[in-house]
C-alpha cells in the first residue's frame, strides 16, 4: 500500500471513530464497555490458545497445552474472564430493571428484550451445526469426532443459559449480598471435597458460583463499590483466597478445564475459581478511572464499542473459527500449532502465528451471521442504541438518558 493509501485508510478510520465518539451520549460509563469487551475477548483468546484438536488414530479429541506444559497455568489466569463479564452482566441488568421499573415498563416486557437480544443469534449456530453434525455422520464420520466438534462449537451455549437465568431472577437479586451464594459454594465444596458427598452436588456452584459476580454487579449499581476500598479489598482477599486454596487444599492451578486431569475449577466451578474471579472483580473496578480516561480517545472507544456490538457474534463463532481453520488446514497436511500435539514450546510458537488466521476466520463468520444479533436490537436504531445513541429530545424536552443495555 502506497503513503498516500496509508494517509487515507487513517484518515477514514479517524473520521469514522470521530462519528463514533459523537454519537455517544456524555453520561455514558464507556468503562463498563471496556469492561465487558475485554472479557469476552479474553474468552476467545484463552479457548484458541489453550484448545487443540488432535487426532488419536480413529477419532478428533481436544488436548490442552496447559496437560503437558503445566508453566502455561498462568495463561489461564489471564484469559479466564467470565466473572468480569457476569460483573458487568449484573451491574448493566439491574441498572436496566430499575430503569424500566421506573418507566413503567413491566417485568415480562424487560424480560422479553433481553431474553430475544441474548438468544437471537443463537438460531443460526443451532442451524448450522444441527446440518453439519447430520452431514459428518452419513458421510461416515467417527462418532467420537462428530460429539467433540459440536461439544466444542456449542461450549459456549452453557454461559448463556446460566446468565439468562441469573437476568430471569434480577429482581431477587438486586439487593442480594454476594457472601450468601459465596456462602453455598464453600458449603457444597465442603460437602464434596471435606465430608466425600456426592459428585452432583458440585452442580449446585453453576447458579451460585456465577451469582457471587453477577451479585457484586447488582452492588456497583447499588453505589457501594465506589471506592477503591472496595477493589483493593476483593483483588487482595480473592487473590490470598485462592492462593490458599490452591496451595493447602489441593485445587487445581489451573482456572480453565483441563482434558484428562481428575478435578476441574470451572466444570463446575469450585471455590477456588470463585475466588479467583473475586480478585478478578477487584481488579476490573480498580481499573475503571483509568479505562475511563483512554476511552476518551476516539479510536479506542470506536474499538471498544464495534465489539460490544457484535459481542454475542463474536462469542458464539470463535469455536467455529477455530475448527473451521482447523479443517480448512488438513488439505495441506498435519500443520504445526494446527493438528500436532501441543506438548512442547514449538506448538505454542506455532499457535501464535495462527491467531490472526483464526481472526480471519471469525471475521468471515461474523459478516455471515452479525445480521442475526444486529437484528434483535430493532433495526438500524436498536443497534445504535447499544452503545452510542443521538440525543433526542423527549416530549418534556430532557435528553434521553443512554441505558447500558
Amino acid at each position: 500500500m502506497t503513503d498516500i493509501g496509508v494517509r487515507r485508510l487513517r484518515h477514514a478510520v479517524l473520521r469514522g471513530a470521530d462519528r463514533i465518539g459523537t454519537a455517544t451520549p456524555a453520561d455514558r460509563d464507556r468503562a463498563v464497555d471496556a469492561l465487558r469487551a475485554a472479557a469476552v475477548l479474553g474468552v476467545v483468546l484463552g479457548h484458541w490458545l489453550v484448545t487443540a484438536l488432535v487426532s488419536d488414530g480413529h477419532a478428533l479429541r481436544t488436548a490442552s497445552p496447559l496437560k503437558d506444559m503445566p508453566w502455561l497455568t498462568p495463561v489461564s489466569w489471564m484469559f479466564q474472564t467470565l466473572a468480569v463479564f457476569f460483573l458487568v452482566g449484573g451491574h448493566v441488568a439491574t441498572r436496566g430493571y430499575v430503569s424500566a421499573r421506573a418507566r413503567g415498563v413491566p417485568y415480562h416486557r424487560w424480560l422479553t428484550g433481553r431474553l430475544t437480544r441474548l438468544f437471537k443469534p443463537v438460531v443460526a449456530v443451532l442451524g448450522l451445526w444441527t446440518i453439519a453434525a447430520l452431514a459428518l455422520l452419513l458421510s461416515g464420520t467417527e462418532f467420537g469426532t462428530v460429539r467433540t466438534l459440536v461439544k466444542l462449537a456449542l461450549s459456549p451455549l452453557w454461559f448463556l443459559v446460566v446468565f439468562a437465568a441469573l437476568t430471569a431472577a434480577t429482581p431477587l437479586l438486586t439487593r442480594l449480598n454476594p457472601l450468601w451464594p459465596l456462602a453455598v459454594v464453600l458449603h457444597v465444596d465442603l460437602v464434596r471435597f471435606g465430608l466425600g458427598g456426592p459428585s452432583w452436588l458440585g452442580w449446585v456452584n453453576v447458579a451460585a458460583g456465577w451469582m457471587v459476580p453477577y451479585t457484586l454487579g447488582a452492588a456497583w449499581t447499588r453505589g457501594e463499590l465506589e471506592g477503591r476500598r472496595a477493589g483493593w479489598v476483593l483483588l487482595g482477599c480473592g487473590a490470598a483466597a485462592t492462593a490458599a486454596l490452591v496451595a493447602f487444599a489441593g485445587y487445581p492451578a489451573s482456572m480453565v478445564g483441563v482434558p484428562g486431569e481428575g478435578m476441574s475449577n470451572l466444570d463446575p466451578p469450585t471455590l477456588a475459581v470463585v475466588t479467583f474471579g473475586l480478585a478478578q472483580c477487584g481488579l476490573a473496578l480498580l481499573l475503571r478511572e483509568r479505562l475511563r480516561h483512554a476511552m476518551r480517545r476516539p479510536v479506542a472507544w470506536a474499538a471498544v464499542a464495534l465489539v460490544n456490538l457484535s459481542a454475542m457474534t463474536i462469542f458464539l463463532w470463535h469455536q467455529t473459527a477455530l475448527m473451521a481453520t482447523t479443517a480448512t488446514g488438513l488439505l495441506a497436511g498435519r500443520l504445526p500449532g494446527l493438528h500436532t500435539r501441543p506438548d512442547g514450546l514449538d506448538w505454542v510458537g506455532a499457535r501464535l502465528l495462527w491467531l490472526p488466521v483464526f481472526v480471519l476466520a471469525l471475521a468471515v463468520c461474523w459478516a455471515a451471521f452479525r445480521c442475526g444479533e444486529q437484528g434483535a436490537r430493532g433495526g438500524r436504531r436498536g443497534r445504535r442504541s447499544r452503545v452510542v445513541r443521538a440525543h433526542q429530545p423527549s416530549g418534556r424536552g430532557t435528553a434521553a438518558k443512554a441505558r447500558h443495555v
